[in-house]
């Protein structure tokens, strides 16, 4: 059996390192920051190894943060999202600023992965039921091989994703009747207002949500040959990049997505209940605060994570 990865996509917060940033403020008991919470779910799920996607210039830093403590309990290793990081033909744009992301930064893992694996975000908290799913899921279940691609996703109720501070963006999902994913659509400043959802498109013209519905949250579970869709698609959209456009990114979720439609590639949407919780808004952070505490007093976590 080939080990399963957890892939954690840490690079895009590197830029605000050692500056505050809220993603990275302690909000366990002992100090953790909601990165530790996912790790322990996913070691508890039974994941072998755990790749973090970060820039190489803050390589010292994060492991100084968080990343000397996880290798105490797990094999770590590190890959590093650059934006200099392209094919062979093409150029970084003189006034680009940022990596190509998330679609690039699972990329950026390529060596060091030989088996399925799971990617989340870094300042996200999934809960437990999504790890041991998606987990078992790639064990038990996932074909490689196939006519289509094999993967699979965390499938959060939208309701279960909002924040009480101010909207959020998110992929509203479209499930069919077996539970396989037929689209994503990203969408935005989506509220809870008198009990009803209300969102917005990428122009802030409004869009109908339905309650009951699923949300993406960036937690997919994929073969290790998807890579190869990756590598296939990246200089794809390079090429089609517009003169000027220095802010375009190659997404992960519009990937899977777009080979969706394509019929190259099916995606079982795994329910969880699990609320999640992260700090989209710095005023969400005593929420998580008291979420962790919460389930900390329930038996769901220990005082302390790696004691």
């Amino acid at each position: 059996m080939k080990e399963t990865v957890l892939v954690i996509m840490a690079a895009g917060i590197g830029s605000r390192f050692g500056g505050g940033i809220k993603q990275l403020e302690p909000v366990g008991p002992g100090g953790e920051i909601i990165m530790d919470y996912s790790i322990y779910d996913a070691l508890q799920a039974g994941f072998d190894k755990v790749v973090f996607i970060i820039r190489r210039d803050l390589e010292a830093d994060f492991k100084e943060i968080i990343g000397n403590r996880i290798e105490k309990v797990a094999k770590v290793e590190y890959a590093f999202q650059e934006i200099e990081n392209l094919p062979e033909g093409f150029e970084v744009p003189a006034d680009r600023k940022k990596p190509w992301g998330t679609g690039q930064a699972v990329l950026s893992a390529k060596g060091l992965i030989d088996g399925p694996f799971m990617v989340i975000n870094a300042d996200d908290y999934y809960g437990k039921e999504g790890f041991r799913k998606i987990h078992d899921y790639m064990v038990n279940e996932m074909q490689e091989g196939g006519a289509q691609y094999d993967l699979c996703m965390g499938g959060f109720m939208l309701e279960n994703t909002l924040s009480e501070n101010g909207g959020v963006s998110r992929g509203v999902c479209q499930v069919d009747e077996k539970g396989n994913l037929q689209a994503v659509r990203e969408t935005y400043d989506i509220r809870l207002v008198d009990g009803k959802l209300t969102a917005a498109d990428v122009a802030g013209n409004p869009v109908a949500v339905e309650s009951g519905c699923h949300a993406s949250m960036n937690m997919w579970g994929l073969p290790a040959s998807f890579m190869k869709v990756l590598e296939e698609e990246f200089p794809v959209f390079l090429s089609g990049l517009k003169e000027g456009d220095v802010k375009a990114e190659f997404l992960l979720p519009e990937i899977i997505n777009q080979k969706v439609r394509e019929g190259k590639v099916t995606v079982k949407v795994l329910e969880t209940p699990d609320k999640w919780f992260g700090v989209t808004y710095r005023e969400d952070k005593q929420n998580v605060v008291d979420s962790l505490k919460e389930l900390i007093a329930q038996g769901a976590y220990p005082e302390r994570l790696y004691e």
